[in-house]
């Protein structure tokens, strides 16, 4: 991989609020081109990523690079890196097509891959409401828009927060092949928050998942991993025998009396862990204002 390939590198990320820790340790590169989906729990720190990587949110220590430098609020910064979060304000005396239009004009001139309003309109579905204020719509339809103003003018790193939401299950897998084919297969790069597994795989994304507030290791690492902690314990000579077996053995009783009982019903000593707790929502207080059509942050 050539450093020029890495378009996002995290370095023992750690974020907090007060005295909650939401993220700690995070380790993180994405290169050009890819699709990256940010999955796990509510409240387990995916938005709280997002908000550090488009700069909106200071952390605690580590490093962020974007783009080859660290994210800040500034023109050049946002003409390269597009944010769809919260809903925006919507300028109430422009119609869903002058929006697009006033994005692309304030981003001229337009190089790299982008839809021109027009076909953003018919792609997402607001054909019959393009001369209506975003004010007057759904929220679904609201969804689109702000989706669409993203895609209205080139960027090179895309920032999604759950853009399913909303958004009917047929035109996801649509929106997913957009992603895809349109903007990463043209050399952007997607972050995006999710819950929907069926769209991050539509959209070809790698999965990183937070529990935690930690990556959690793919299941191939997690596997060796293990494998390394069962050969240690083949090295230091325990096995996995009750302990219990050598007592019964000295005072002439038989095995558990339970035994019988498990492999009638298949049941095995094995433990679980509970389900972690879900944790509420953690909001970074709004960033998005009025200018959106400067930075092309959407939601924030």
């Amino acid at each position: 991989m050539s450093a020029d390939a890495t378009v996002v590198a995290v370095r023992g990320l750690r974020v907090g609020y007060g005295s909650v820790v939401v993220l700690a340790d995070i380790e993180l590169t994405v290169t050009a081109g890819e699709i990256i989906a940010v999955t796990g729990v509510n409240g387990v720190g995916k938005s709280t990523l997002l908000t550090c990587l488009a700069g909106l949110h200071r952390p605690a220590a580590g490093t962020m690079s974007v783009l080859g430098g660290a994210p800040r609020d500034d023109p050049a910064f946002w003409r390269a890196v597009a944010l769809v979060a919260d809903q925006p304000t919507w300028y109430p005396g422009l119609t869903v097509r002058e929006h697009l239009e006033l994005i692309r004009l304030t981003h001229q001139p337009l190089r790299g891959w982008c839809l021109p309003a027009d076909e953003l309109i018919d792609f997402f579905g607001l054909a019959a409401r393009a001369d209506a204020s975003p004010l007057d719509m759904s929220s679904g339809q609201r969804q689109r828009l702000s989706l669409a103003a993203a895609l209205a003018r080139p960027s090179r790193l895309l920032l999604l927060d759950e853009p399913e939401q909303s958004l009917d299950a047929d035109f996801r897998v649509e929106l997913a092949g957009l992603l895809r084919e349109g903007y990463a297969d043209n050399g952007g790069t997607v972050i995006m928050a999710t819950h929907d597994a069926d769209f991050a795989l539509a959209a070809g994304a790698r999965e990183v998942r937070l529990s935690d507030g930690a990556i959690v290791p793919d299941d191939e690492d997690y596997e060796d991993a293990t494998d390394e902690a069962d050969d240690a314990d083949d090295v230091d000579g325990s096995d996995d025998a009750d302990p219990t077996d050598e007592a019964d053995d000295v005072d002439g009783s038989d095995a558990d009396p339970t035994d019988e009982a498990d492999d009638v019903d298949g049941s095995d000593d094995e433990y679980g862990t509970g389900d972690a707790e879900d944790a509420d929502d953690i909001q970074d207080p709004g960033a998005w204002t009025a200018h959106a059509a400067r930075h092309t942050r959407p939601r924030a």
